[in-house]
């Protein structure tokens, strides 16, 4: 398949809708990606012809179930470059895998005085678990400064890494700036001390290629509606030894080997991890947006993310009221800005009066914010459905909200 994307359009029906009586300008796929049709056939297909709950059922419907469910594990840890399906475990978002992560592992392996790095990027989902564990385990959480582009300060990461450190967890792509930090150097780093790494993919998986083999990282986590799929769905990958160690984090139907009232025993990983029925639909239209994807090809998606990103950086750069935040030598389609005399929040309502739908806030990201000593940004995010007219759009109604303050 070749990537026009005036062409990929026509696969994602929303975007022929209009908003306020005009045609709709999507830049806000950083917060959540559009769906594409053989997504929603796919989770429709599902409920129609194929619905039952998994694993459980003896019958040829829940093992149809059961079989699509699967496929779905094995289609992500393929896209991951994963070692095994074993090492993808269906979550509710990246948000529950982090939590996952700091409930399961973090109990296990931190102690007092013990301490998590984390970087002035990260947003609220990539901190609050942290403190939370730093607090019940009494250790400490620190934080690797960003210079004025918003790029990690790696001298700074190099003298924060002590003997005391059990684990570094860093956003692959930062959701408010579009910084891609060097995460292989973070890993050499972290691995020559034996420490393990977490890295928060949310914003990378749709943009480009990852192989976590390949990374050497030993957690891996995304959201499945950042990935052109359905909400809902979520996942972690964990290496596999990992995995087998850490003790259960929910606990109930379908984790279990065997429950007696003295005590109960808990199937291996992944399903271990898994209690209750998970969003069946959802990870079965999740390995329908990792097929389509992969038909597009992943290398084409990031060099039309990086050409796009170019060009508006280079329009919002030509408006002397515009200051973007973030300026990341290495950076992906996420354009932060304020504009000089009107609030974000402002700004978001007038561009959604001409059809433009942006993400005005702290992108829950309040310390980066304070960092950049600003309340908030606007910001306008790329998806491989973007065109360059949108940009443009984005470029006009910033003129016409300018016009409309003086």
């Amino acid at each position: 398949m070749s990537f026009d994307p005036h062409s990929i359009r026509s696969d994602f029906p929303i975007l022929e809708r209009t908003s306020r009586g005009k045609p709709l300008v999507y830049l806000d796929t950083a917060a959540s990606a559009q769906k594409p049709r053989a997504v929603i056939d796919a989770i429709s297909d599902f409920y129609e012809n194929h619905y039952a709950n998994i694993h459980r059922g003896v019958y040829e419907l829940s093992e149809r179930a059961t079989r699509m469910h699967e496929d779905a594990r094995g289609k992500v840890a393929a896209f991951l470059g994963a070692a095994e399906s074993r090492e993808i475990v269906f979550t509710r978002n990246a948000t529950e895998s982090i939590n996952l992560i700091a409930a399961s592992w973090g109990r296990q392996n931190l102690n007092t005085g013990d301490e998590i790095l984390i970087t002035t990027l990260e947003h609220h989902a990539n901190i609050v678990p942290w403190q939370l564990l730093c607090e019940e385990k009494n250790a400490r959480l620190r934080v690797v400064p960003i210079n004025d582009a918003g790029e990690l300060d790696m001298d700074a990461f190099e003298s924060l890494i002590s003997d005391r450190t059990r684990l570094v967890a860093v956003s692959h792509v930062s959701n408010a700036l579009g910084t891609i930090n060097p995460v292989r150097e973070i890993i050499n780093i972290a691995h020559e001390r034996g420490i393990p790494v977490l890295l928060d993919g949310a914003q990378a998986v749709p943009r480009f290629g990852v192989d976590v083999q390949e990374l050497g990282c030993d957690f891996y986590v995304f959201s499945g509606h950042k990935l052109y799929g359905p909400s809902g769905v979520g996942i972690l990958y964990g290496r596999a030894e990992l995995l087998e160690a850490m003790p259960a984090y929910q606990s109930g139907g379908d984790m279990i080997e065997t429950v007696s009232f003295e005590k109960s025993t808990f199937k291996p990983a992944p399903y271990k991890f898994e209690a209750g029925t998970p969003d069946i639909a959802g990870a079965i239209g999740l390995g329908a947006a990792i097929d389509y994807l992969s038909g597009l090809g992943m290398d084409e998606i990031e060099r039309h993310e990086l050409e796009l990103t170019t060009y508006g950086t280079k329009l919002l750069e030509a408006i002397p009221e515009v200051r973007l935040i973030g300026t990341a030598a290495d950076k992906t389609g996420v354009l932060s800005f304020v504009v000089d005399g009107i609030h974000p929040h402002d700004l978001g309502t007038i561009l959604d009066m001409e059809g433009i739908a942006i993400r005005a806030g702290h992108h829950c990201a309040q310390p980066l914010m304070e960092r950049f000593d600003v309340p908030a940004t606007a910001r306008a995010s790329l998806g491989l459905y973007s065109i360059s007219e949108d940009l443009d759009h984005l470029a006009q109604g910033l003129h016409k909200a300018i016009e409309m303050f003086r």
